[in-house]
């Protein structure tokens, strides 16, 4: 057989994690890699944090999983508790981000269907974004690399410009349930929306009984210095996705709705034979118990800021390589002026830094939140001798 063992669906490099450490990764010959990229924005207390580990292995001790045909007093407390920290109502849980994203859409089309207006099944989407692998999820989304060979999609969605208000108040129509956003794209290349852009999209939700459902899989739990980006905004949405850090590493997604919201969400509308079980909910409690305090985010803040000032002093000295910073809190992008994914493979592969490449040329800076000082004062000698030696491919 030619096929590798592991389906060849990724261009896997020749970095071989086996164990972590706090905010580094060692490869199997002892490499050790300073980790910026957090397994893309996942491991937000790092690789070896005490609170994390011991709950999971307390409740692996326990009991691991249990179908949801029973109580679950793990599932409710931690529903609970994203409740109490939220606006949401009530909470879905799943094994990943693109589920929690399939769960908000249908979460978005029965709203409309429970009230009768069966109609009302198309959501107005945004170019550039990535709200998944799934067919749902592609086709909610409008990046061509994504579609090839999967033809044809779902129907039911409709792309208009990120950021673009007066674009998405014109795609407004009988058919149209929602608007499904990022509030900080970070595929895309960490582009935050505008405060007019999100403020409007919640006015024009209102006005048009329409659903806000916002995907905060990458951008939310804790990662830009709130527990979720649209905080920032000053609005809520109905419905909102969220998945990697909340599991800190281990596989976990919800779908957060208001009471409104979920009205068409009843008994056998949607299921799920992994997610909420006792595991999983013991590693987002303890992620919870870390991250979701004023002290904990106050830090995050802090510390992004810090970084995104010293990343626009160092992005000077290099006007041929660098453009700009953006981004908020620990969710950060450096565009380049040039393809960002050879730089992002030779600081890697010259200088033990991960970071993660993102669209738009952009380079994603995603540490784990639980960086110090030392791991800022590293980031920056990596990245300073990376700049320093990088020569830039001829094109062709």
């Amino acid at each position: 057989m030619s096929i590798t063992p592991l389906m060849p669906v990724y261009p896997r490099c020749g970095v071989r994690p086996v164990r972590g450490d706090h905010c580094h990764l060692i490869d199997e010959d002892g490499t050790r890699y300073l980790d910026f990229a957090s397994g893309i924005a996942v491991n937000l207390l790092g690789h070896s944090h005490e609170g994390l580990i011991g709950a999971i292995q307390r409740q692996a001790a326990t009991l691991m999983h249990v179908s949801n045909l029973y109580g679950s007093p793990q599932g409710e407390a931690l529903a609970q508790r994203l409740v109490d920290k939220t606006f949401a109502d009530t909470v879905f849980f799943t094994n990943s981000g693109a589920e929690a994203v399939e769960c908000a859409i249908k979460t978005a089309r029965a709203y409309h269907q429970a009230g009768g207006n069966e109609d009302r099944h198309e959501l107005i989407t945004f170019t550039n974004a990535f709200h998944g692998r799934t067919m749902a999820t592609i086709s909610a989304s409008n990046q061509e690399k994504m579609h090839k060979g999967f033809a044809p999609l779902l129907g039911g969605f409709r792309y208009v410009e990120f950021d673009d208000l007066a674009g998405a108040e014109a795609a407004i129509g009988p058919a149209t349930a929602g608007f499904l956003v990022e509030p900080i794209q970070g595929e895309g290349g960490i582009r935050p929306a505008s405060q007019e852009f999100m403020t409007g999209l919640r006015r024009l939700a209102d006005e048009h009984d329409l659903m806000l459902v916002l995907d905060e899989v990458q951008s939310g739990v804790a990662r830009t210095g709130k527990l979720y980006a649209h905080e920032h905004y000053g609005i809520d949405p109905d419905i909102l996705a969220t998945a990697k850090g909340i599991g800190g590493g281990f596989p976990l997604g919800a779908c957060l709705a208001t009471e409104k919201a979920a009205r068409g969400m009843t008994f056998g509308t949607h299921g799920s034979t992994y997610g909420g079980n006792p595991l999983a909910m013991a590693a987002g409690m303890a992620v919870m118990d870390a991250v979701a305090n004023d002290e904990f985010l106050a830090e995050v803040t802090e510390k992004g800021e810090r970084i995104r000032s010293r990343l626009e002093q160092f992005i000077g000295n290099y006007p041929e390589l660098f453009e700009l910073v953006r981004g908020t809190g620990l969710m950060l992008g450096i565009r380049m002026k040039v393809e960002s994914r050879p730089f992002f493979v030779h600081l890697r592969d010259k200088h033990q830094l991960l970071t993660v490449a993102a669209g738009d040329n952009t380079l994603r800076v995603l540490p784990p939140l639980v960086i110090g000082d030392a791991e800022i004062d590293e980031f920056f000698e990596k990245l300073s001798a990376g700049a320093a030696d990088y020569q830039v491919p001829e094109a062709g």
